[in-house]
């Protein structure tokens, strides 16, 4: 295979970034509060990773648990909080959010990917609890920026999802399907072979690159596994 895999790693703080990169990451995904599954993480910290490493970020745009913007109020919280993490530099972005029906919610999607001003993003694992995948992608499709799509098939995660990964992987030059699939959520190393036999190109890892678990460091080494797991493939 001649394109070689993006790794990305969760990262949320500075100790958790330099031992990603150290450990071969491409990307780091910057949040805080695990226990919510991701959120922004504050100004402050992105410009301590920033000023720390010299890879690529991209920062969560998530107020608070589940999916869904938080109604006006929320849409005006996200979008303050692009604008300063804008002005902090940040050039790359993570975001999703659906309706109450599991539809996207366009309207809160283009308040904030307005203030983006064409940067880049994923759209996150909420494409794993919409009520239509494909349908989803194709309301998407004209968003600037979308460049990728963070997903495990399934909400189940990745032992669920692997069939719809595998199908989604083939249909890279359909409308909608442009972005990259990134895979990500109980993800693991066993799942990479038939994945790149795919064609899947980026992987996400978080809790396993944590031995101790969240409450524990970010190991270089467990990063570093998973680099060479990814470029073996490459080489196959």
């Amino acid at each position: 295979m001649s394109t070689r895999a993006v790794l990305e790693v969760i990262a949320l703080g500075v100790e958790d970034a330099v031992a990603a990169q150290a450990g071969g990451a491409d990307r780091l995904e910057l949040v805080t509060d695990m226990a919510a599954d991701g959120l922004t993480p504050s100004v402050t910290t992105f410009t301590g990773i920033r000023a720390a490493v010299d890879i690529d970020l991209r920062v969560m745009l998530r107020l608070s648990d589940g999916f869904a913007a938080g109604g006006p109020h929320g849409v005006e919280r996200l979008v303050r909080a692009a604008r300063e993490l804008r002005w902090a530099g940040a050039d790359q972005f993570v975001l999703g959010f659906l309706d109450a029906g599991g539809g996207p919610d366009l309207d809160a999607l283009e308040r904030v990917v307005a203030e983006l001003d064409g940067c880049p993003w994923t759209f996150h694992r909420a494409i794993d609890r919409a009520a239509d995948r494909d349908a989803l992608r194709k309301q998407l499709a004209d968003l600037p920026g979308l460049d990728a799509y963070l997903t495990a098939g399934s909400a189940a995660g990745v032992d669920d999802g692997l069939p719809t990964l595998l199908a989604e992987a083939w249909r890279g030059q359909e409308p909608g399907y442009e972005p990259t699939v990134m895979v990500g959520g109980g993800l693991r190393l066993d799942h990479v072979p038939a994945l790149r036999s795919a064609g899947v190109t980026a992987f996400h890892i978080g809790g396993a690159a944590r031995p101790d678990g969240w409450a524990g460091p970010l190991s270089a080494r467990s990063v570093t596994q998973w680099r060479r797991t990814l470029d073996a493939t490459d080489e196959s």
